[in-house]
């Protein structure tokens, strides 16, 4: 199993990113993908998931900002960030619980300026 994560940089309050995962290993169309942030001193924490053909859930301070898409064909999933704000600068990092672990891609630095 190999999660890319890709798409990370430095942008202004109110601006956008999108970062991505490309997987491998994993049945895409079944796994469940996993968006977690962490700032420094902090715990990993989740921010979205997104079933396998499901809707996708956020925690409330990126809902309505943040949107989890996912492309079948390259399973890749991604994670739009809109209106960013200072306070979500961290790294992110995708992930999936699959065959009895969690797996993760490497980490991407997201860092949002005032």
């Amino acid at each position: 199993v190999q999660l890319q994560a890709s798409g990370g940089g430095l942008v202004q309050a109110g601006g956008s990113l999108r970062l991505s995962c490309r997987t491998s290993g994993v049945n895409f169309r079944i796994a469940e993908m996993t968006w977690y942030r962490q700032t420094p001193g902090n715990e990993r924490d989740l921010i979205a998931s997104a079933p396998g053909g499901g809707n996708a859930n956020y925690v409330d301070s990126v809902k309505g900002r943040f949107t989890v898409s996912r492309d079948y064909a390259r399973n890749t999933v991604y994670l739009q960030m809109d209106n960013l704000k200072p306070e979500d600068t961290a790294v992110y990092y995708c992930g999936t619980f699959w065959r009895s672990r969690q797996w993760w891609g490497q980490g991407t630095q997201v860092t949002v300026s005032s």
